[in-house]
């Protein structure tokens, strides 16, 4: 079901709105992942979401972390699939104000690693990436700064070469807005270079599959720069078998 439309200026057009504060969000680190090998994603999902999850946010300096899925209904539409993200069927996300907050988001993972975690996804790659920039559409009235704490029903992926603002996208019936990022290079934790790479989150709030239909319409002609343009759906809290890939 679509999100209901709210009434009122958009707090981007509210200046006394926007001089209460910005975001402080910097950095995002993603994870993508396939099927587990043996079929227990559901099992993956309830651990990952009661336990390892929730224990991240110790860290000072995350600010929100999002887990995305992939069903066959969103890959059949997916409107960009190049290896190595044609095995993507599960997103993490976690949103940092600095990408030195890695350093004891390293060591905490670990630590839970050692003690209690039961199974893992195959990774198929990490990312690290630079906010770059943001926009909500009017019809979502929250602003743009907020907008990865707004509920979501999914979010609608893009990795692509190069840059390009995807304020298009916004117009989109069924998205409430988007945060891009730039790659970026770090040695610690993690061995990564994004570089050269650009990550766009669009926010759904109308079924990903729907909107995934409609983005596609937006995407048309040959789009050598995408590498993956994808729906996912947001993880249903003690549901975790609904969105299964």
């Amino acid at each position: 079901m679509p999100a209901p439309r709210l009434g009122g200026t958009p707090s981007d057009q509210l200046p006394a709105v926007l001089a209460a504060g910005a975001t402080d969000v910097t950095t995002l680190f993603v994870s993508f992942s396939g099927r587990e090998p043996t079929g227990r994603d559901r099992d993956y999902l309830e651990w990952h979401s009661l336990d390892h999850r929730p224990e991240q946010h110790r860290i000072r300096g995350l600010r929100q972390s999002l887990r995305f899925v992939s069903t066959p209904d969103c890959r059949a539409r997916r409107a960009a699939n190049e290896p190595p993200y044609d095995r993507v069927d599960h997103v993490m996300t976690y949103f940092f104000t600095d990408p030195r907050c890695l350093e004891p988001f390293g060591v905490l993972s670990d630590a839970l690693t050692a003690e209690r975690r039961p199974l893992t996804l195959p990774s198929v790659e990490y990312g690290l990436f630079t906010l770059a920039g943001k926009v909500a559409s009017p019809s979502a009235v929250v602003g743009a700064d907020v907008l990865p704490w707004r509920p979501s029903l999914g979010a609608y992926l893009l990795v692509q070469a190069g840059t390009a603002r995807p304020d298009a996208l916004v117009d989109v019936d069924g998205v409430a807005g988007a945060w891009w990022f730039t790659g970026t290079v770090s040695d610690t934790p993690f061995t990564i270079d994004s570089r050269g790479h650009q990550l766009t989150v669009c926010f759904l709030d109308d079924d990903p599959v729907a909107v995934a239909d409609r983005i596609r319409e937006h995407l048309v002609g040959p789009r050598p720069d995408l590498l993956l343009a994808a729906a996912f759906h947001t993880i249903v809290p003690f549901d975790w078998g609904r969105h299964l890939p």
